[in-house]
């Protein structure tokens, strides 16, 4: 049964929302050469309990851990451990919080220091496929209507959308009514969205084929192929107009009021992970503090880092005004 959320339990979600949102900045902020996808999940767990709040996925059926880290061909629920990351990778990272009753829930893929050219296309298809299907979150509009524009989007940049995973509606559990495909499923109902309807809407898109393969450890998917996966992800709230995006994906790693900067082997004072936060690196002596001075060496790295950084540029969102097709009255 798909629910309705009072304006109470909106103001809860976006609490949670804000909470899920903030913790994916600072583990995107942490991927670096040298970093273990276990550091990543320590930094995210500790703080998202210094707002208050839980992980959502630790010990959810049995999950080990408090974030879902993905790397390269491994397209979700990745297990963090010893491995190290390298120059080169890419790193899906979803993460959920649980505050006062209520989930968020989010993911996004990030560049490991320089990437090949197909990951960061990559990447920047998997992200633009979210915003390319939530033209059609409005009253009036029904799931199929989601779904068909993520998949057209991702097939004609010449990648494929998994089918095994969708996304989900969300609110008091992690995984509510309806289910969200981002390809059209025939079979499935078509259910219209409503005012107050709380969806996590999440492409998970392969480089390669669609297929994919579940790993001995019960939870790490991988492409079939082996070739590179990217996931992006927002927990979104259907109003009476545009959707409200509950994991803002403009959270960056500076605003979440952590006290410092978790990119333990940072080589650099930079701007890593998001191309506009100037980060506190740890310890102190080696690098100034964000806003202080820099010599031209390290102004250089900051600036070089930035470059390379996959979300420094500007992103394509929909235009606000634009109706993707005209709503009319009694609309089947």
């Amino acid at each position: 049964m798909i629910t309705l959320k009072s304006s109470h339990e909106i103001q809860l979600m976006r609490q949670a929302g804000k909470i899920t949102a903030a913790a994916r900045a600072l583990a995107g902020a942490m991927v670096a050469p040298g970093v273990t996808t276990r550091e990543i999940d320590k930094e995210v767990k500790r703080f998202i309990r210094s707002k208050g709040a839980e992980p959502s996925f630790l010990g959810y059926n049995g999950y080990p851990a408090s974030v879902c880290i993905s790397v390269n061909d491994e397209v979700i629920h990745g297990i963090p451990g010893h491995r190290v990351l390298k120059e080169g990778d890419i790193v899906s990272i979803d993460v959920g919080a649980y505050k006062d009753g209520y989930h968020g829930d989010c993911a996004g893929t990030y560049p490991c220091g320089q990437i090949s050219e197909e990951a960061r296309r990559l990447i920047e298809v998997t992200r633009q496929s979210f915003f390319e299907g939530i033209r059609y979150a409005r009253e009036g509009y029904r799931l199929p209507d989601l779904s068909g524009a993520i998949q057209r989007y991702v097939e004609a940049k010449g990648f494929s959308v998994v089918r095994e995973y969708v996304g989900h509606g969300i609110g008091t559990r992690m995984h509510e009514a309806p289910e969200v495909p981002n390809y059209v499923e025939p079979k499935a109902g078509r259910p219209r969205f409503l005012r107050g309807m709380t969806v996590a809407v999440e492409p998970m898109v392969n480089a390669g084929r669609a297929g994919v393969l579940v790993m001995p450890d019960g939870w790490t998917v991988k492409t079939a192929d082996g070739r590179l996966s990217a996931h992006y992800e927002n927990s979104i709230l259907i109003t009476d107009g545009e959707p409200e995006l509950l994991t803002d994906p403009e959270a960056k790693a500076e605003q979440i009021g952590y006290g410092h900067c978790a990119i333990r082997h940072c080589k650099s004072n930079c701007r890593q992970g998001c191309g506009k936060a100037l980060l506190r690196p740890w310890g102190g002596g080696r690098f100034p503090p964000a806003g202080g001075r820099q010599d031209q060496a390290s102004g250089e790295a900051e600036a070089e880092k930035a470059q390379a950084c996959g979300f420094s540029g500007t992103l394509r969102l929909p235009d606000s005004r634009e109706d993707p097709k005209r709503r009319e009255a009694g609309q089947q």
